[in-house]
C-alpha cells in the first residue's frame, strides 16, 4: 500500500464493456500494439521505396490484392489498429486529480481530445482503397500515404520513457533507434535513386548495377541489381554515413544525392553527441545497483542490530525491495 497508486487499492466499478487501464488485458494488448508498430515502422518505408516498381506490374494487380503476403499482413494491421481504436474508447483513464474515470462520454471525449486523429488516420487502408485504380501514381502515393502509420511511434515513445531511468534500457534503446534511423534513411537513399534513375546514368544505382554486372534494361523491368542487393547497400551506404567511416565505394554522384548525403552526415554528428553520452550511462547503470546493495546492506544491519521482530523485519525487507 506504500508503494501502489491508491487508485489500484481499490477496485473502481465498472460495467462489462469498460477496461480498466492497468488491467493485465489491456497491459496484453499494448504489448501486441508495441509490436505492431515496430513492424510498421520497419516495413512501411521499405515498401513505399524499395517496392516502388512492383506495383506497376500488371501480373500483380490480375493475381489480386490478397496475393501478396504484405499486402495480407497491412490488412491485419488496419484490422488491430481499428479494434485498438474501438479498446481505447472503453478504457479507463486517470484524470488530474488520480481519480480513475470510467464515465463512458468522458472517456471518449478524453479520447477524441487526444490520439484519437492519429490513431485513426493511422488505420485508414489506403492500399486497399486505392487498389486497381491503374495509375502508377496512385501507387505512389498510397505507399506515401501509408507511412502515416508512423505517426504511433509517437504514443510508443511515451510508453517507453518510463523505462529511461534504467541505464542498460536506454543502451538498448539508443542502438535500436540508430538502426531504426539508418533503415529509414537506407528507404529514402534508395527512392532518390530510383526517381532520378531515368533521368541519369551516373546515379549510384547505375554504379551498382555495373559493380555487379546487372545492367539496366529499359525494355525488361526485371533488369538490374536484385531487391536485396539494392537494401543491403543502401543500409551499408547509410549506417557508413552516419558513423563516418565510409570507405567511397558507395558514393553520391548526383547533387540530390550529395545533399542527402549532407543530411545524413549531419543527423550522424547529432547523435555521435548522444552516444558520447554511454559511458556515463554505464556507469549510471552500475552506480544504481551499487547504491541498491549498499542500501539493503545497511537495512540488514540495522535490523540485527535493532533485534526486529521477524513480521516487520519482513515487512522492511519487501519495501526496500520494492
Amino acid at each position: 500500500s506504500d508503494v501502489l497508486p491508491e487508485y489500484k487499492l481499490e477496485v473502481p466499478e465498472t460495467t462489462w464493456w469498460i477496461l480498466l487501464h492497468y488491467s493485465p488485458f489491456k497491459a496484453f494488448w499494448d504489448w501486441i500494439i508495441l509490436l505492431l508498430v515496430l513492424y510498421t515502422a520497419v516495413f512501411t518505408p521499405y515498401s513505399a521505396a524499395f517496392l516502388l516498381d512492383e506495383h506497376g506490374d500488371l501480373r500483380q494487380r490480375s493475381c489480386g490484392y490478397t496475393c501478396n503476403p504484405l499486402n495480407v499482413a497491412d490488412l491485419l494491421v488496419d484490422v488491430l489498429f481499428i479494434v485498438d481504436i474501438v479498446i481505447n474508447l472503453r478504457t479507463t483513464y486517470v484524470d488530474h486529480n488520480d481519480e480513475v474515470v470510467t464515465q463512458p462520454s468522458r472517456i471518449a471525449k478524453h479520447y477524441i481530445k487526444g490520439w484519437f486523429p492519429i490513431d485513426l488516420f493511422a488505420a485508414i487502408p489506403f492500399d486497399l482503397l486505392i487498389f486497381r485504380s491503374g495509375s502508377d501514381e496512385m501507387a505512389t502515393l498510397t505507399s506515401l500515404l501509408k507511412t502515416a502509420r508512423l505517426l504511433r511511434l509517437v504514443r510508443v515513445a511515451r510508453k517507453l520513457d518510463r523505462y529511461s531511468e534504467y541505464g542498460a534500457a536506454v543502451l538498448f534503446l539508443l542502438m535500436c533507434t540508430f538502426v531504426l534511423i539508418a533503415h529509414w534513411l537506407a528507404c529514402i537513399w534508395y527512392a532518390i535513386g530510383f526517381v532520378e534513375r531515368p533521368y541519369t546514368e551516373t546515379g549510384w544505382l547505375d554504379n551498382l548495377a555495373e559493380q555487379l554486372g546487372k545492367t539496366y534494361n529499359d525494355s525488361d523491368s526485371t533488369s538490374g541489381p536484385s531487391v536485396k542487393d539494392k537494401y543491403v547497400t543502401a543500409l551499408y551506404f547509410t549506417l557508413s554515413s552516419l558513423t563516418s567511416v565510409g570507405f567511397g565505394n558507395v558514393s553520391p554522384n548526383t547533387n540530390s544525392e550529395k545533399i542527402f548525403s549532407i543530411c545524413v552526415m549531419v543527423i550522424g554528428l547529432m547523435y555521435a553527441s548522444i552516444f558520447g553520452n554511454v559511458s556515463a550511462i554505464i556507469q549510471r547503470l552500475y552506480s544504481g545497483t551499487t547504491r541498491y546493495h549498499t542500501q539493503m546492506l545497511r537495512v540488514k544491519e540495522f535490523i540485527r542490530f535493532h533485534q526486529i521482530p521477524g513480521s516487520l523485519r519482513q515487512r522492511l525487507e519487501e519495501y526496500f525491495q520494492h
